[in-house]
């Protein structure tokens, strides 16, 4: 898919909507519809002749990168010229715009869109070979690393999240795709727990991603210990598993996390599984839509999600087991790493 196909498309929703143009500043917005990415700041007009306003460090940047016309940012007074005098009045903006920039452009008539938002949702099979990528590469390192070997030496968590970091880097990638989540012992009951300056206990949850070309991975394996640990191993990959089976294309994004949810709590852990069973992602580790209970988005083919379910027992331990699922028709994980490692 071409940039101008994705172009195209937004232009549609917003004219159903009664918009005139869309003002951008989102840098990983910016990059899908021009495959030009920021340095510092730039704003895309999203009309019949899409433009970017690029900041004066970046003009080479975009020369040799943006697929649209482009100009020098000068003001916000120049932009603000441009669209009144092409009579642009009814101006489509993103949900995360800063208030300082709203305030710049309040004399038109505002109103959130989630045209991009949505046309990110499917992906095209470029971003999905580079999706593919990113995992790979992901999967091969966590593989190198040898978590039970550092345990066993004494590792610290911060350590191994570092040098995670640095052998995906080896291996190919730009960088992580989130800050690496290296947990032990009763922190990984932690679902967002900040590595430590802490010897590795056990279990030891890592959750980790890197970027190829922009584009994210994300996957969790749990390394496991004791009888305990895998009893309660085994139900979350349970819950993996079937929700996995359960994506295919027309069912909606609330229907797999009840299946994940429901499975969990058959066994008595339904109040331990405290977060979403997954999300969408590409340029961003976190895209629409969530696989979450008030979620009704239906999936179709070309949309990429996590299956992420969890036990958390608090002052105890954790385990989550994540996977990428690509929607072919039915969900198809992305890799081969193996769920319990």
């Amino acid at each position: 898919m071409s940039e101008d196909f994705h172009i195209k498309n937004i232009l549609k929703r917003l004219e159903e909507k009664e918009l005139d143009a869309m003002l951008v500043a989102n840098f990983n917005n910016i990059y899908y519809l021009s495959n030009y990415m920021s340095t510092s700041f730039a704003y895309l007009i999203i009309k019949e002749n899409p433009i970017i306003f690029v900041s004066g460090m970046d003009l080479e940047h975009a020369k040799n990168d943006s697929t649209i016309d482009f100009v020098k940012f000068e003001s916000f007074d120049n932009i603000i010229k441009c669209l009144k005098d092409e009579g642009i009045s009814k101006l489509a903006i993103e949900a995360d715009l800063t208030a300082n920039v709203y305030e710049k452009f309040k004399d038109f008539d505002l109103k959130i869109s989630d045209a991009i938002d949505v046309e990110r949702m499917i992906k095209s099979d470029d971003e999905i070979s580079k999706m593919k990528k990113a995992a790979d590469i992901a999967h091969k390192s966590l593989l190198e690393l040898d978590v039970r070997d550092k345990q066993e030496k004494g590792f610290q968590e911060w350590d191994c999240a570092y040098r995670l970091g640095y052998i995906m880097r080896e291996n190919g990638a730009n960088t992580e795709s989130f800050d690496t989540i290296f947990a032990s012992g009763a922190t990984s009951s932690l679902p967002h727990s900040v590595p430590r300056h802490h010897v590795l206990e056990t279990p030891v949850l890592v959750d980790y991603g890197c970027k190829f070309e922009g584009y994210c991975s994300d996957t969790t394996r749990t390394f496991l210990y004791s009888e305990r640990q895998e009893e309660i191993s085994n139900i979350v990959l349970e819950a993996h598993d079937k929700a996995i089976k359960a994506v295919k294309e027309g069912i909606k994004a609330c229907e797999v996390d009840k299946v994940a949810r429901d499975i969990i709590s058959e066994y008595g852990y339904g109040d331990n599984f405290i977060h979403t069973t997954g999300h969408s992602l590409g340029l961003d580790i976190h895209e629409r839509p969530t696989v979450a209970l008030r979620d009704k988005t239906v999936l179709e083919n070309n949309m990429v999600v996590t299956v992420e379910p969890g036990i958390y027992l608090e002052g105890e331990f954790g385990v989550r087991i994540e996977d990428m699922v690509l929607l072919d028709k039915k969900g198809k994980v992305i890799g081969n790493l193996p769920p319990v490692l």
